[in-house]
């Protein structure tokens, strides 16, 4: 399967770039487990935030920003097959929850959860 990664990015940071980095660290690390297990892991920010530079993104939050990064979770929803929510409070993370269960996908919490790729 390929398993989005959802959990808090910007949410809880303020914007502080440092902050944001550590929660990418986070979902990162979700990313070996998943791989081990068989699958292909993504996370929406590894696509969005190349976009968002090329795109002229001034701050954190500008309109480039809000832009690219909400939706290119959502596109990315499209492709995958499920949802692997870190713990974390994030409204994005949890519209990304929302449209899984709406499209019917497999949401996972917790790795022990996530079947070992056939």
């Amino acid at each position: 399967m390929m398993i989005l990664i959802a959990g808090p990015y910007r949410s809880g940071t303020n914007d502080d770039p440092l902050l944001m980095a550590e929660n990418l660290s986070k979902l990162e690390a979700m990313a070996l487990p998943l791989f081990k297990k068989g699958h292909v892991p993504m996370i929406g920010e590894w696509v969005a935030l190349p976009l968002i530079k090329l795109a002229g993104s001034e701050f954190t939050g500008d309109n480039i920003w809000n832009g690219i990064q909400y939706p290119c979770a959502h596109r990315l929803l499209d492709r995958c097959d499920a949802l692997f929510r870190i713990e974390g409070v994030s409204k994005g993370a949890d519209e990304d929850v929302r449209i899984a269960k709406e499209r019917g996908m497999k949401i996972y919490y917790d790795i022990a959860d996530v079947p070992d790729a056939e």
